[in-house]
């Protein structure tokens, strides 16, 4: 096959996932099912308990953790979701990725408001990032799964989602760590 006809039939076949990814959101996942309201609960409640909770005086430090947070959790899930490891069957919208409810806000809002715990009660946060980390993984995704709004599929389950939980927020931390030592080693703007 040529680089042309190998493009062409990526092309089409992107282009009948969509249409069946589409069709399937209008027939099961909809603004007229309960799963559609699930979704979006976990999309905007974390949300608003973040705008009335957040730190202000640290709000780009705490920012600067969940957006980290955010961006490797949704890259990590771009890739399982592609493989179909790891498959949310209900969705916000079909041209948002399926996860966004969790990967935009559930897990960075949970993660950056433990993080601003542990950082005003003078707690070890590598270690409360494996009890939240071992809640998501065990328990919320358990819960997910039984009510059939995601799906684990060749050989992914909840240790390995306790796995990437803990070491995106691990690497989300230590790029917090690392950036918050640089800016203290910057000169002062005059």
């Amino acid at each position: 096959m040529s680089y042309k006809e190998y493009w062409d039939q990526i092309f089409q076949q992107n282009k009948d996932m969509n249409s069946l990814i589409t069709s399937y959101w209008h027939d099961y996942s909809n603004m007229g099912t309960w799963q559609f309201w699930l979704v979006v609960s976990l999309l905007v409640l974390p949300l608003i308990l973040l705008y009335f909770t957040v730190d202000r005086r640290r709000i780009f430090e705490l920012f600067f953790f969940g957006y980290t947070v955010h961006m490797l959790w949704a890259y990590i899930d771009i890739v399982l979701q592609r493989y179909s490891f790891f498959v949310h069957t209900y969705f916000f919208a079909p041209i948002f990725p399926h996860a966004l409810n969790m990967t935009a806000s559930a897990l960075p809002v949970g993660f950056l408001l433990l993080y601003q715990y542990c950082l005003n009660h003078k707690k070890n946060f590598l270690v409360y990032t494996l009890l939240l980390s071992a809640l998501f993984a065990f328990g919320f995704a358990t819960i997910e799964a039984l009510i059939g709004v995601l799906e684990f599929n060749k050989g992914m389950n909840q240790f390995y989602l306790f796995l990437i939980d803990v070491g995106v927020t691990y690497t989300a931390y230590f790029l917090t760590k690392l950036v918050k030592k640089m800016r203290k080693n910057e000169p002062l703007d005059e």
